[in-house]
């Protein structure tokens, strides 16, 4: 199982209560949060990794030298900011499977990757992206599935009493999003999931593992709390 991890994004949001680095290496009880995630990727019998990395990404690659693994980990650095979309781009470039399973270096949601996989080979979707259902919320916006699973619309951030988010989880199908032809810097979100969602291609993993999004001081602050628990 290829898994690339999203670790360029630059924390503007948590520079009031973190130094200036890459959002992925922010301290969680002494680790950087990629500490946590590459945990993870261990527990899901990940065997290689591929960082997409660009803001200050010597912090990330420094660090990457003191860690022993179960994977392997090689990565890829955007030269300018491509964007969602063409970060993930860049790294499939350097995948070997067909299908890959990417993910968010800032946030942590406990997805079974290998169930994720499966429903989505067995779907022969385009992109799955892990669902987490959430109450009372209007950080994120909505993803809405017929009874199948098929992704049927996006909704943008407004405040829901409850519904689907998209948890920053997926698995991609190459092939399908190469042969789209994109541009080298486009959003994922908007540019490909919302542009070809009519095609029915795309499917929602429901799950309901834990998640947290390290984007704002306050959660930031719960994942101290949490991680004490967790790890």
């Amino acid at each position: 199982m290829e898994c690339i991890v999203l670790a360029g994004g630059l924390g503007t949001r948590l520079q009031s209560v973190v130094e200036d680095v890459p959002k992925c290496m922010a301290p969680v009880n002494e680790h950087p949060f990629l500490h946590y995630v590459f945990d993870y990727l261990e527990k899901q019998n990940c065997s290689r990794v591929i960082l997409s990395l660009g803001y200050k990404h010597e912090y990330i690659t420094q660090w990457l030298q003191t860690q022993k693994r179960t994977f392997s980990v090689d990565y890829v650095i955007e030269e300018e900011r491509l964007g969602t979309g063409g970060g993930i781009q860049l790294a499939l470039n350097a995948a070997k499977e067909e299908n890959v399973m990417v993910l968010n270096g800032d946030t942590m949601f406990d997805v079974p990757l290998q169930q994720l996989q499966k429903f989505h080979t067995d779907n022969n979707a385009a992109t799955t992206l892990a669902l987490k259902g959430l109450k009372d919320f209007d950080r994120y916006g909505v993803v809405n599935t017929d009874e199948e699973g098929c992704v049927t619309s996006f909704e943008e951030k407004q405040y829901k009493a409850e519904g689907f988010i998209n948890g920053g989880v997926y698995a991609i199908n190459r092939t399908y999003l190469f042969d789209k032809h994109l541009p080298e810097k486009f959003s994922f979100e908007q540019e490909y999931l919302e542009a070809f969602v009519k095609e029915g291609k795309f499917y929602g993993y429901k799950c309901d593992g834990y998640f947290i999004d390290i984007g704002i001081p306050s959660d930031y602050n719960q994942a101290q709390l949490d991680f004490k628990q967790m790890f």
